[in-house]
């Protein structure tokens, strides 16, 4: 099962340009029953694995606009920095639910935005002004979102590409994977330092994600990418509304302690236990 996740995933991420850590993580919490905090971990890992495959065709292809690369990462470092440190708080104060309610919501925002924003068309305006050193600002809290939930960093970041700067459309694409993958490869070591990963779990979805994303830089050229983004989008909205109706069932019922989910009770890390 790891290798057909990662096998799709990389699929998905070279064929729309997003994924990586947004399907990541829900998947394995609701579907392999990882815990949160790890499934962030390896998300984070995972994503990095397989733009590392992608980015260097960006490049040799010079999608990759270095100047508006820079900005980017001039908020988007600091803030990954700071998101996984506030995950690592959660964990440690035994927050598991507030830390599922945190994901879900983010997915929900994620999505239902991405959504309204895929009916945009995907072109430069001819009398577009570059703002990109407002990237800088904008790309800190999308490092937060990453460093928390390891999503939002290919969402996010080509849907202010398209807004505030004006590359054409393989520049956005281009730039915004090469971005993703240093947010995430930095994301990662600060969740490996703090040992939350499971590095068989990883290995495996690496070796499916790397037929994926060769297999799906192949099809590329051939697939719409519009309505495959749109299906996606919608999917990950399902799915961050049955993060927040878990989470909204274990806080009221009476057993919150042990979770009103299958699924998600499987997440419980042992800081999560009650505290004496």
């Amino acid at each position: 099962m790891p290798y057909l996740i990662g096998f799709f995933i990389a699929l998905f991420i070279a064929l729309t340009g997003v994924g990586a850590g947004t399907i990541t993580v829900p998947v394995l919490v609701l579907f392999l029953g990882v815990p949160a905090p790890v499934a962030v971990g390896i998300g984070l890992t995972f994503s990095a694995a397989v733009k590392l495959i992608l980015a260097p065709a960006q490049i040799a292809a010079r999608n990759v606009a270095w100047r508006t690369l820079g900005f980017m990462l001039l908020g988007g470092v600091p803030g990954v920095l700071l998101g996984s440190l506030f995950l690592r708080h959660l964990v440690s104060t035994g927050s598991a639910n507030l830390l599922n309610a945190g994901l879900g919501a983010i997915l929900v925002a994620t999505a239902s935005w991405q959504i309204i924003y895929s009916f945009r068309p995907m072109r430069r305006d001819a009398n577009a002004r570059d703002r990109s050193s407002w990237l800088a600002l904008l790309m800190f809290p999308v490092g937060v979102e990453v460093g928390f939930s390891s999503a939002g960093a290919g969402a996010l970041g080509s849907a202010a590409l398209l807004s505030f700067s004006a590359l054409e459309p393989a520049q956005v694409v281009g730039t915004d994977i090469v971005f993703g993958f240093l947010v995430s490869l930095i994301g990662s070591g600060a969740h490996w330092f703090a040992h939350a990963t499971n590095p068989d779990l990883l290995l495996r979805l690496i070796a499916g994600g790397v037929a994926g994303a060769i297999a799906g830089t192949l099809a590329s050229a051939h697939v719409p990418r519009r309505p495959l983004r749109l299906a996606l989008w919608v999917w990950l909205l399902i799915l961050g509304a049955q993060f927040l109706f878990a989470s909204y069932q274990a806080w009221a019922s009476p057993g919150a302690h042990q979770g009103a989910v299958p699924a998600l009770r499987r997440q419980s890390l042992p800081a999560a236990a009650p505290q004496r």
